[in-house]
């Protein structure tokens, strides 16, 4: 497979990208923390590719992004009090909440019956994600590797594994999400990131009034 790099206000660029993912193709993409490798949520098989593209483990998660609040019904069973208040105070942003899983989510999304769903704050995964609908969503790097924070580090990595890299400079974060489990009656932080569990007890804090 040849990776095509396409600047993301190149005409036509983002509509190329939508086509490709609906043929079950991955697309890496900028977003406010690092590049993100997608594809489409609902599609098994594509899941499978982010798998093989990255060298990842089957049994770890990937995480679903979303450009809209009226997405999330389509992508989890129903969000408590908790991850509707701290959605509601850092999306978009980077905090990636995990929930419980919509029924007809592919089983090879989530060993578990939940699933990580985001916002990222940045215009292109933003546009991209209104017009897909809900993307799986992984870092777009070799599993292990650094990070990638250009469309030119995704290529050295993932060259011949993807499709097409939307190349929109450097993005403005560098550090993965902050992921943290609401599923229990406190949060836990399962990756620390941006937002810090001191942020997050304060929005839950100011919500109880204290």
């Amino acid at each position: 497979m040849q990776t095509l790099v396409l600047p993301c206000d190149f005409r036509g660029a983002l509509e190329q990208a939508l086509d490709l993912l609906q043929q079950g193709e991955l697309v890496a993409f900028p977003t406010d923390t690092v590049y993100g490798l997608g594809a489409m949520a609902f599609d098994a098989q594509a899941i499978d590719r982010l798998y093989q593209a990255k060298g990842r483990e089957a049994g770890k998660a990937i995480a679903i992004l979303v450009g809209e609040a009226e997405a999330l019904q389509q992508v989890t069973a129903g969000m408590n009090d908790m991850a509707m208040r701290l959605a509601q105070r850092f999306w978009p942003g980077p905090l990636t909440l995990v929930v419980a899983g919509h029924p007809s989510l592919p089983a090879n999304l989530s060993p578990r019956p939940t699933v990580g769903v985001r916002m990222p704050d940045h215009p292109v995964a933003l546009t991209l994600l209104r017009r897909a609908g809900p993307l799986a969503v992984t870092s777009a790097n070799l599993s292990g590797a650094p990070n990638a924070s250009t469309a030119q580090e995704v290529l050295a990595q993932l060259q011949g594994r993807v499709a097409l890299i939307l190349d929109g400079g450097k993005t403005p974060g560098g550090l993965p999400s902050t992921v943290l489990d609401c599923t229990g009656s406190q949060p836990v932080i399962l990756r620390q990131g941006p937002i810090t569990l001191e942020q997050i007890y304060a929005v839950l804090g100011e919500e109880h009034g204290e």
